[in-house]
């Protein structure tokens, strides 16, 4: 006990002594000019080292998702390097804002308002029911769990779809006697896998919807293939490394329950959810149209409007604007026509090399912050589109290769812990490597 109290403090100490140098180098170069007579070409280097400090201790924080010591998650962690980036003067107050992506941080909040009243309305309990009568089989139920996992992640944002499914999921296993884990694996990857399909499919995909301005019907039609045979192979891998809890194959008896609902609700969200998707695929500007529906969906005399805020994730909507102010102070500071020139002679425009680069960074500083990192490099290339498909590709099935490759990962284990159903690192990894690695395969082969 002392032993772990000992490593921890350390940990703080070390903690700390980072946090104090990222700040003192921000004071330092803020400082500088006004302190002392310098010429320009020092102020610009002590700006370059600031952005580079800064720069590099929010990605490690990110990565790790805390700050040891203290009480700062990821979004946090965000907003103080954004703020950091801006103090420094690696990037001007103006400039920061002008780095934030609207179209994105509109598009998710749209997306949000729309899941949050599918939730509300009983919609997934209404699916979770179905889920309950017909699948008479453990093999069949997984089946069944990955199809509305990936299907429902395919269209809308697959954070929010895990964070519903999970506990609904958890619930129903137990209530069949079966052993939760293979079928929450089953949510999450499938909803990584699915989310691979079209641009409102998860975070990153909407960030480079924006930035790409492909069609959305051209980008499903380009991923929507890989994450079919993805789901796939999703079930065949899910069920063959966990062949005790299927090998049987008893029928399965579901007991009775009633399920809440309303009906007007349910009709009322879903219809407006077609709508939405049928104007994301004639050519409305995803961001317009889902922000649009959000806004129309919360004119209701049945629901108060806190519930609907209180499902809307906050904070990653303030984790996406500091990164966006991070990654532009870096880049304005940092990135060099010799850098980016360096970068492309590692064959970017070569679909396996930009795979390969892809997945490995989502797993480094996971997905989201690795297309922020890519998008000065995409710019140079020939084949743009092609490009940026594969980022998608890579950066989503990435997510399954560890418990920490996603944030829907992280929340399906968090939902489990929750009820006392541990998900360790190996149980997700021994599924998750060969899944991911096979994923990539196909999708490489495919673009």
């Amino acid at each position: 006990m002392v032993s772990v109290d000992l490593k921890r403090q350390r940990s703080n100490n070390v903690s700390a002594v980072a946090v104090a140098l990222v700040v003192l180098t921000t004071i330092a170069s803020a400082l500088l000019p006004h302190i002392v007579s310098v010429d320009q070409i020092s102020i610009q280097a002590g700006r370059c080292i600031a952005a580079g400090v800064i720069f590099g201790a929010s990605y490690i924080a990110i990565a790790i998702g805390k700050i040891p010591g203290l009480k700062t998650d990821r979004a946090g962690i965000a907003l103080v390097g954004a703020g950091l980036m801006v103090a420094s003067g690696a990037l001007s107050l103006d400039d920061a804002y002008k780095a934030v992506d609207l179209d994105t941080i509109t598009l998710l909040l749209g997306m949000m308002i729309v899941v949050a009243s599918l939730r509300i309305s009983g919609f997934f309990a209404v699916v979770n029911g179905w889920g309950r009568q017909h699948a008479k089989r453990p093999l069949i139920l997984l089946c069944v769990i990955i199809a509305i996992s990936g299907l429902l992640s395919a269209f809308l944002v697959n954070d929010a779809i895990c964070l519903v499914l999970a506990p609904l999921v958890l619930e129903l296993t137990l209530a069949l006697g079966r052993r939760p884990v293979p079928y929450l694996l089953a949510v999450a990857m499938a909803s990584n896998v699915g989310s691979t399909a079209t641009i409102t499919g998860n975070p990153q995909n909407i960030m480079i919807g924006s930035f790409s301005h492909i069609a959305y019907g051209k980008f499903a039609l380009a991923l929507g293939p890989i994450a079919l045979l993805g789901l796939v192979v999703t079930a065949v891998l899910i069920a063959a490394f966990h062949r005790n809890e299927f090998v049987e194959n008893p029928r399965l008896v579901a007991p009775l329950q009633s399920i809440r609902f309303n009906r007007a609700l349910v009709t009322r969200a879903l219809l407006a959810t077609a709508i939405m998707i049928g104007l994301f695929f004639c050519g409305v500007a995803p961001a317009k149209a889902a922000i649009l529906i959000g806004a129309l969906l919360l004119l209701t005399g049945r629901v108060k409007a806190h519930r609907v805020y209180a499902d809307i994730d906050w904070s990653l909507l303030v984790m996406f604007a500091g990164l966006f102010v991070i990654v532009a102070g870096a880049q304005h500071m940092l990135l060099t026509p010799s850098m980016i020139a360096a970068v492309s002679r590692m064959h970017l425009d070569q679909t396996p090399a930009l795979s390969a680069i892809t997945a490995v960074l989502s797993n480094l500083v996971s997905n989201v912050p690795a297309v922020l990192i890519m998008k000065p490099f995409v710019a140079v290339l020939p084949d743009k589109d092609r490009a940026w498909l594969v980022i998608a590709m890579a950066s989503t099935l990435a997510g399954n290769f560890t418990v920490l490759g996603s944030i829907a990962n992280l929340i399906v284990v968090q939902k489990a812990a929750s009820s006392g159903v541990e998900i360790s690192f190996w149980d997700y990894f021994r599924v998750g490597a060969p899944v991911t690695l096979v994923t990539l395969l196909i999708g490489a082969l495919w673009l």
